[in-house]
């Protein structure tokens, strides 16, 4: 109903399980990292908790998608059932056939045996066998020391099922009873999955409108954003549910911008245990727009007119401001809902390097892995992450701008401890190992993702336009530059004042002289799938993956990255960023 309203081409906020919409957050990742783990790690209990509507069964899709091919996998839903029930559910997963001779229904045993049998067969044949249990906190104990039996047949290397359970954080108690001392000391990985930040809050629900069409910044003002993680306690179900009812308040109002006051009616309308409502701050009756926030929406200066007119001019810009129809879904692609290579990513923040062999290495979420640590450009660009947070909140000046995209690729260049003279720069950096990457719809989330610094194309506050530098990216503030200055910037203010221009540089790998357009053969395909298979010696990618193409797939969609087609400029830049090849980064090492 609001979705045209708000220059959108679907509901952003639905609560049906659509890929499209998936958001992975950092802790998320670290869910999907465990399960991926403990299916690795030959058997026994993986165990994955966490609130109603906090994500558990979204990492389980997840995870189904990226287990190996010679992995069977038996998905239970509903566990409240005996252990014959579970028994002969179990064996309809596996496709089991169960015989029964005498009178009487089927016995405990009559279902073990040929599912034993069963796992030996499978075993010998290289596969392995999963048993997924969502809501186990429904267990009774007796069905979970039934499982704990299940898991008693192994080889001398690994046990021949291994099982999942997932559920609401009761299942932590019920697997701590002391009767189930023995099935507890069986679980070699378990995580909670706690509810978003209010940093991560922000960036679901930018992530979710922009997948939805949005383009322009998002129609909830910092405090109602503020008021909707108090609310919703950070649980996406939660913050979906008051999101839709939010907006669809302000459609009603002709309200473009949700405020904490929408945000409070909409809490007492969806949620019985909705806070009390903070008192609102009395409006006036008419309302006139900043120039400067007119600017930034490209309709220009309209200064004491009245709330009408203001509804209806700012309708017109979010209508003019939709995409237009067969956008390529890379614009705005979640980790799990792949962007084509080429195209601007938008997924969690970017992974941090690890040491691979003798060669940089990428990241990896397994413990013990040991940060690579760069020099030279990277460094230099880098700077003190204490001195940038410590930079004044502010936007330069008109004559500060750069004006022109040549030059702001001489001043980029320098990062990457090149010099660039006039004439063509991307031809220039090309003979000096660097390729030039450009995109018009990248997102917060994109620059995150790249962790590599770019130019953008920004409008002022007092609607000059113009490029700057991006030099540094923190939580809730970025850090413009150019010519030796600093400007730091909110990033409520720059997703304003900036429309997803973006440009950047990447290095091309050892002995590429030509401009990469996929690494199909050649140096580029060979140094690839050497930095691949580094990372499938330390299980970062699955054994399976018994050839280039297939390693390249993994690692694709690991990256959330289009998989399938031969690897682009985004698939060698995540390659650059998790083998900590020397390039300068936009986040603060840890």
């Amino acid at each position: 109903m609001y979705a045209e309203f708000f220059g959108l081409q679907r509901d952003p906020f639905s609560i049906a399980p659509d890929p499209r919409y998936l958001f992975m957050s950092e802790r998320h990742r670290e869910a999907l990292a465990h399960l991926l783990y403990g299916i690795r790690g030959g058997g026994g209990f993986v165990l994955l908790s966490g609130e109603i509507g906090a994500g558990k069964t979204t990492i389980c899709r997840c995870f189904l998608e990226q287990v190996p091919e010679n992995c069977k996998v038996a998905y239970i839903f509903n566990p409240k059932l005996t252990v014959g029930d579970l028994l002969r559910t179990i064996c309809a997963e596996f496709h089991v056939e169960v015989k029964h001779e005498g009178i009487g229904p089927a016995t405990v045993k009559d279902h073990l045996d040929p599912l034993n049998a069963y796992l030996l067969d499978s075993h010998a044949r290289g596969e392995r066998n999963l048993l997924i249990i969502d809501e186990a906190q429904n267990l009774t104990p007796h069905v979970l020391e039934q499982l704990r039996l299940l898991t008693n047949l192994e080889t001398s290397e690994r046990k021949l099922l291994q099982i999942i359970l997932i559920g609401q954080p009761e299942l932590r108690n019920v697997v701590a009873r002391p009767e189930l001392e023995q099935l507890a000391q069986r679980v070699i990985a378990r995580y909670h999955l706690d509810a978003l930040d209010a940093d991560e809050t922000r960036q679901y629900i930018q992530h979710r409108m922009q997948v939805a069409g949005l383009k322009g910044p998002l129609p909830f003002t910092p405090a109602a954003l503020e008021r909707i993680r108090d609310i919703s306690r950070g649980v996406p179900r939660r913050i979906n549910l008051l999101c839709d009812r939010a907006l669809l308040g302000a459609y009603a109002a002709g309200q473009l911008r949700v405020e904490p006051a929408v945000v409070d009616k909409a809490a007492g309308e969806v949620f019985d245990d909705a806070p009390p409502v903070r008192p609102a701050l009395r409006k006036p009756a008419t309302a006139a727009v900043r120039p400067a926030a007119w600017g930034a929406l490209g309709l220009g200066a309209v200064a004491g007119a009245v709330v009408g007119a203001l509804v209806a001019a700012a309708t017109m810009w979010f209508w003019l401001q939709r995409p237009a129809p067969g956008l390529p879904p890379g614009a705005t692609a979640p980790a799990a809902a792949p962007v084509a290579d080429g195209a601007p990513t938008n997924a969690a923040p970017a992974p941090q390097a690890v040491a691979v062999a003798a060669a940089p290495a990428r990241r990896t979420e397994a413990p013990g892995v040991v940060p690579v640590e760069n020099t030279g450009s990277a460094a230099s660009a880098q700077g003190s992450a204490r001195a940038e947070a410590e930079l004044p909140l502010g936007w330069p000046d008109a004559n500060d701008l750069i004006a022109s995209e040549a030059q702001a690729w001489r001043a980029l260049a320098p990062l990457w401890q090149a010099e660039l003279a006039d004439g063509d720069p991307c031809a220039q950096a090309l003979a000096r190992g660097l390729q030039c990457y450009r995109t018009e719809r990248m997102t917060i989330n994109g620059l995150r993702q790249l962790n590599r610094p770019g130019m953008l194309q920004v409008r002022l506050p007092d609607g000059s336009a113009g490029r700057l530098l991006l030099t540094a990216l923190g939580p809730d503030s970025a850090t413009l530059g150019h010519g030796g200055q600093r400007w730091r910037v909110t990033l409520n203010e720059l997703g304003e004042r900036w429309e997803g221009d973006y440009a950047t540089l990447w290095r091309l790998p050892p002995g590429q002289t030509a401009r990469l357009v996929d690494g199909r053969n050649g140096p580029a395909a060979a140094w690839l799938d050497e930095r691949l298979s580094a990372l499938q010696a330390l299980g970062q990618l699955p054994a399976s993956a018994a050839t280039p193409a297939a390693r390249l797939a993994s690692f694709q969609q690991w990256q959330g990255i289009e998989s399938g087609g031969p690897a682009g400029p985004i698939t060698f830049m995540q390659a650059n960023l998790v083998s900590g090849v020397d390039e300068p980064r936009l986040l603060p090492r840890s």
